[in-house]
């Protein structure tokens, strides 16, 4: 789906060069770098399993994630000029430049790509199609699908584009746009730094509402069940609970450790699913018997819980980041097309039959429409509530290695940053849990981040990257990719306006 681009030669300046890599040279001992590999297929000559593995380099955490503060920060904004006529060190390989003490591998990778986009979100489909219509609906998700894994792709093309200027060996979400727009057109380049924090505050947005997501869905499902078979508590009530262990999880350091509580969560989910289905698929009444086509002022709600659907965008450079083999992450039959394939065909599956099911009564999660009554039924329920739970920790670490460089600049001793940074974890968490307990709507809660932060970080910054990376080498024959780079934006703008208008409204009038 990654886009043939011509990329031509170009390469930033001695200055942006010598500035980045004294940078990187600075905080060397300081944290583990963010590892990005070529979308491009590795030349003929390149043997995988020869790749050399460099020194490893001790981290006090570990954590291989998106990381704020990174070679760009700090400092002028560079000019980033090519002068004309030289072609860039094309000999520098970001894959051959990394440190890692714990690469992931290929499955790793899959199990948290599948994660990192399979949560809440899917079960929340049924109620986008009610918002949308049944003909609407398919079309719609596949093709939202479709756009926002050729973002992905758009992404760690440029990522990899740009690390090879810059000559470093990883660059996080943030630190893309700032080296996109500091080494694009001289008009932009003054704008580098605020649109490298334009994107943390986004990314902040966007991975804090999904953990206040997990926190209500996880309640309401429990809720669900305890007062089928015992008694009726307010959903405040299981969200204080939830609390203490919510805590604890996020506790855990290290991405690489995730892995195994990924793998038990996405069997959890996997299963959960399948019983969906079986209850889905019973009885299914006639296509006729729901609506085609929606009414046009419930789009906006069906954009935004479609797009925060697709919510992968944020883990992306992480995950392949962490890859031992990245080369494998991109290409037609790569982790990225393959997990992406996987989870637009469940999702699209999802709210069809859903939808189709139960009509307009489907409510904000499907598993709230399974009946009560059914022993089986109730177990999807804590499956699907503790696959959630236990994804949770997945999606905290982007906007924690965003917040705790902050923090930790201004500690001083080594034991001061370490209860600092379990302080910082656990103020997240319970900041996430006043969010979901002023505002426990769930459906709302979704159609609302998706349309605010999930269309800006998947639709509107990847096709912008882009135009900035290769401004100066070309955009295709008559500009095509300009063109299609600024129809991608206007459709994630027409989507951030309009659906958080309708989100917000939707809010506001189910408290009234």
């Amino acid at each position: 789906m990654s886009s043939g681009l011509f990329y031509g030669s170009c390469h930033v300046d001695a200055t942006l060069t010598s500035a980045v890599q004294a940078k990187m040279g600075k905080k060397k001992e300081e944290r583990q770098p963010l590892l990005v590999a070529s979308n491009e297929p590795l030349n003929d000559t390149y043997d995988r399993s020869a790749i050399p593995r460099p020194d490893l380099r001790h981290s006090p955490d570990n954590v291989v994630v998106h990381l704020a503060g990174g070679p760009m920060e700090g400092g002028s904004t560079p000019d980033g000029g090519n002068p004309p006529g030289k072609p860039p060190k094309s000999d520098y390989d970001p894959v051959l430049n990394r440190n890692l003490e714990h690469p992931t591998s290929n499955l790793d990778t899959m199990i948290h790509l599948l994660k990192g986009n399979i949560g809440s979100g899917i079960l929340a489909m049924p109620d986008a199609f009610s918002n949308a219509g049944l003909v609407v609906g398919t079309v719609g998700t596949l093709v939202m699908g479709l756009i926002c894994t050729h973002c992905m792709h758009i992404l760690v093309k440029c990522a990899h584009e740009l690390c090879r200027r810059t000559q470093v060996p990883a660059l996080g979400f943030s630190e893309v746009v700032e080296a996109a727009f500091a080494t694009g057109p001289s008009r932009t380049r003054h704008f580098s730094h605020a649109a490298k924090m334009m994107v943390n505050i986004f990314l902040c947005i966007t991975q804090l509402g999904f953990c206040c997501v997990y926190f209500v869905f996880v309640a309401a499902n429990i809720r669900d069940v305890v007062a089928h078979f015992w008694v009726d508590l307010d959903v405040q009530v299981y969200l204080g609970l939830l609390l203490i262990p919510m805590i604890v999880l996020n506790w855990v350091k290290n991405l690489k450790y995730l892995a195994p509580v990924s793998l038990f969560a996405s069997i959890l989910t996997v299963t959960g699913l399948g019983i969906t289905f079986f209850y889905m698929l019973q009885g299914l009444p006639r296509t006729s018997s729901v609506h085609a086509f929606a009414p046009w002022h419930k789009l906006p709600l069906f954009f935004g819980t479609a797009i925060y659907a697709f919510e992968g965008i944020g883990v992306v450079l992480p995950l392949e980041n962490n890859m031992q083999t990245p080369q494998d992450f991109s290409g037609l039959t790569g982790v990225l097309n393959t997990g992406m394939v996987i989870v637009a065909a469940l999702y699209t599956s999802v709210g069809f039959f859903g939808y189709l099911k139960y009509g307009d009564h489907v409510m904000g999660s499907i598993t709230l429409n399974l009946p009560p009554n059914d022993l089986l039924a109730q177990s999807v329920r804590i499956m699907m509530g503790l696959a959630i739970f236990l994804s949770y920790g997945l999606q905290f670490y982007v906007p924690f290695n965003i917040l705790w460089p902050f923090i930790k600049d201004r500690l001083d001793t080594e034991k001061a940053q370490m209860y600092g940074e379990y302080i910082v974890r656990t103020l997240i968490v319970i900041f996430t849990f006043i969010l979901a307990a002023l505002i426990p709507d769930l459906g709302a809660v979704i159609s609302l981040v998706g349309a605010v932060s999930s269309s800006a970080l998947a639709l509107i910054f990847p096709p912008l990257i882009e135009i900035m990376t290769f401004w100066k080498v070309g955009l295709g024959r008559y500009n095509w990719i300009l063109w299609k780079d600024l129809a991608i934006v206007l459709f994630g703008l027409l989507g951030f306006g309009f659906g958080s208008y309708a989100s917000i409204e939707n809010i506001l009038s189910s408290k009234n």
